[in-house]
């Protein structure tokens, strides 16, 4: 299983969150910080991940997804960690 990170900008007026964050709770994904979430996931890659959030972003705008190896926080809201959490 690897870990992700996926981090964004909603960048049009009248943000609508509410479909991406509907997503990335049926990902059971932590926020780390207030645009980046972390999630883990079985048999796929961070350009497949990037295609399938594409759809519940506007079209302006901004998504990353990145694969984690390695990593490290401070004062964050959560961590990878808190995946592992009943």
């Amino acid at each position: 299983m690897a870990l992700y990170l996926l981090s964004y900008d909603l960048r049009k007026e009248g943000r609508n969150y509410k479909t991406l964050y509907d997503e990335l709770a049926k990902f059971n994904a932590i926020r780390i910080n207030e645009s980046d979430w972390c999630f883990s996931r079985f048999q796929t890659d961070a350009p497949r991940l990037r295609d399938y959030f594409k759809q519940f972003i506007d079209s302006n705008d901004a998504l990353f997804i990145a694969e984690i190896a390695h990593w490290a926080s401070y004062n964050t809201e959560g961590t990878p960690n808190d995946l592992n959490k009943p």
